[in-house]
């Protein structure tokens, strides 16, 4: 299995059968055209329909490589918003939808933030992708925190608490299928403040991973990101230290 870093939350995964690419926004490497010359047929995923998990252009490479086969597996919620319309994928899946073929089984988990997460299943091995999933508000949830909604001049009203237990329920049903990933990609994104990486690490200490995967990072920077290899090292946790995009890592 092959991973390459496409930017921000975007990624492609080479199997031994198929080519899986998640959220592609943008391609500044030009990632897309070096997994899309092989010949395997290809998985498309976007998690919501926010601008930086999908772009319209994913639509166009299935007439841009005529002589591939291209499978589309899409949030229900990109529907929702009329950013495609129903004929651009094969799949549209809410939270609870299970879709399947000859080469991946996917589950169309929650999300506390828009759209889903993804679990697939391919070539034996078991892949997460967050999307949106994350304890955004974590920086609100310190010492002097007593409860209930407060304004933030960035996010208007919330309630850290309440949407840190919505974050954990998701948790609780992603659990109910599986309990263990070989590859995890989870948002570790410094803009949250304080306590970023709290997310991550009340993701690992519920699953069992076998390499951690950071995303949704860029406009904190590469290195705000590996943080959280403090946190999976206790774990004994393999994590991928992202340096730049088009990077790769063989497992």
């Amino acid at each position: 299995m092959k991973l390459t870093y496409i930017f921000h939350s975007g990624f492609a995964i080479e199997t031994e059968t198929c080519v899986l690419i998640f959220d592609c926004w943008r391609d500044p490497a030009g990632v897309v055209s070096k997994v899309l010359s092989a010949t395997k047929p290809v998985y498309v995923f976007a998690s919501h329909f926010h601008e930086d998990h999908f772009s319209k252009e994913i639509l166009k490479w299935r007439n841009a490589y005529p002589s591939l086969s291209f499978t589309y597996i899409l949030s229900k919620d990109i529907l929702k918003h009329r950013r495609a319309v129903k004929e651009d994928a094969d799949a549209w899946l809410a939270k609870g939808a299970e879709w399947e073929d000859g080469h991946v089984k996917v589950y169309a988990m929650g999300s506390n933030d828009s759209g889903v997460s993804w679990i697939v299943e391919v070539d034996g091995r078991r892949i997460f992708h967050a999307g949106d999933l994350n304890n955004w508000y974590a920086r609100f949830l310190t010492d002097d925190y007593k409860g209930g909604t407060i304004f933030s001049e960035e996010f208007g009203k919330v309630n850290p608490m309440q949407d840190e237990k919505r974050f954990l329920g998701e948790l609780k049903d992603i659990k109910k299928i599986a309990d263990s990933f070989d590859v995890a990609m989870f948002p570790i994104d410094g803009r949250i403040g304080n306590g970023y990486t709290r997310g991550g690490r009340q993701f690992i200490e519920r699953f069992k991973v076998g390499l951690f995967v950071p995303m949704h990072f860029v406009a904190s920077g590469f290195e705000s990101a590996w943080r959280m290899k403090e946190f999976t090292d206790e774990c004994n946790i393999p994590f991928w230290s992202i340096a730049y995009e088009g990077e790769t890592m063989e497992l």
